[in-house]
Order: structure tokens, then C-alpha cells, then sequence
């Protein structure tokens, strides 16, 4: 049976990033995935999996509502935009599986937490409660996520997922926005910088 959806196009403050939005949510609020792969994709996301097919599709970020698309640089968005909206659409409107099962976090991605492990520290809960009212709608919004990794001797890690992955304009959001967003409220945050995992 097809449930009917509409879904619309936005442009992301990323050049080779597109989301698609749908009019119904397709993960639970709060949750999101991020495959650089097919391979990584398998077995988790179904989705992702027939996306990465188009040999244009570079990574794909799935949140709450909408769907970012990587694309890779030798197709402009004018040619492709159509065929992954109608793609996504279907997908979506024939209630085929978005995500089957949550990825465990990648190897590389703990192995490099491990080398610098946070502590936790008092300013954790009020800091992740000013990421999730100011910033992540705004993100989100832009069709990308921002992870929370730690805080420690007065500087904010953040990881950057979605169309903030590799934007341009990611250093101004975090420098620009988030930086002094915290430093406003918590005169213990000197700086906020992106995890590289």
C-alpha cells in the first residue's frame, strides 16, 4: 500500500549537499545516521544502501524528516536532483525499510576517542542542553547534526555530521555561532572546535 508523502528540495549552506525533506518523519526524533559507503551501509540501512548505486552519491545523513545526499563533484545537482527526490519519494511512499538496525559507532571513530578520552565534567549537561535548544534545530535545519564529544580545559569538541561534515561554512557556524553562544552562557568555554575522526 503507498502512503502518500511529499517531498521538497533545499539547497545546504554545502555545495555538494542536498537535503531531501519529507512531509513524515522517517527516524525517531533526536536519532541520525551517516554512511561514507555502501559497505557501511549494509545491513543497517536499506535505503542508503540502493542510494549508494547511483554512482554519484558519495555519503548519505538520514535524521528525523529528511535525507542529506553527498554528491561528488563531477555532476552539477541540476542533473540528478529529480531522479533522487522521485527515488526517495518512492522509497519512502512504499513503507520500504529506512534503517534497519542503529550502526554501532565506527572502530576508527573510538579508537580516536580513545587516544583522548573527556572526563565528564559538571559543564556537560549544560552544554548539550544549549547545543539541543539553539543549535541542533539550526543544523538540522541545514540538513546536518552536531555530536556533543567533550569539554576539557576550557575547550568545546563537537562532532560535525551531515552537510556540516566538510562545509565551507562549518568553521563560521562554529567559530561565528556556536562558539559564542556558549561562551555567553558558560564564561568557562574559551573555545569550540570540530572532532576529526
Amino acid at each position: 500500500m503507498n502512503i502518500p508523502v511529499t517531498l521538497y528540495t533545499e539547497m545546504t549552506p554545502n555545495p555538494t549537499t542536498m537535503k531531501f525533506v519529507a512531509n513524515k518523519y522517517i527516524l525517531t526524533v533526536g536519532d541520525s545516521v551517516e554512511f561514507s559507503s555502501q559497505s557501511e551501509a549494509k545491513g543497517f540501512s536499506p535505503l542508503a544502501e540502493e542510494l549508494f548505486k547511483f554512482p554519484f552519491v558519495q555519503g548519505v545523513f538520514i535524521a528525523a524528516n529528511f535525507v542529506t545526499i553527498t554528491k561528488t563533484d563531477n555532476v552539477p545537482w541540476d542533473f540528478i536532483t529529480m531522479e533522487l527526490r522521485e527515488f526517495i519519494k518512492s522509497w519512502i511512499s512504499e513503507g520500504k525499510e529506512i534503517l534497519t538496525q542503529m550502526p554501532i559507532p565506527k572502530e576508527k571513530s573510538e579508537s580516536t576517542y580513545a587516544k583522548k578520552p573527556f572526563l565528564p565534567t559538571e559543564f556537560d549537561v549544560p552544554i548539550r542542553n544549549l547545543l539541543d535548544e539553539y543549535v541542533r534545530p539550526a543544523v538540522e535545519n541545514d540538513g546536518g547534526a552536531i555530536d556533543y564529544v567533550g569539554f576539557e580545559n576550557g575547550t568545546v569538541t563537537l562532532l560535525l555530521k551531515g552537510s556540516c561534515a566538510g562545509c565551507p561554512s562549518s568553521t563560521a557556524t562554529l567559530k561565528g555561532g556556536i562558539e559564542n553562544l556558549l561562551k555567553q552562557h558558560l564564561p568557562e568555554v574559551k573555545e569550540v572546535v570540530a572532532f576529526n575522526a
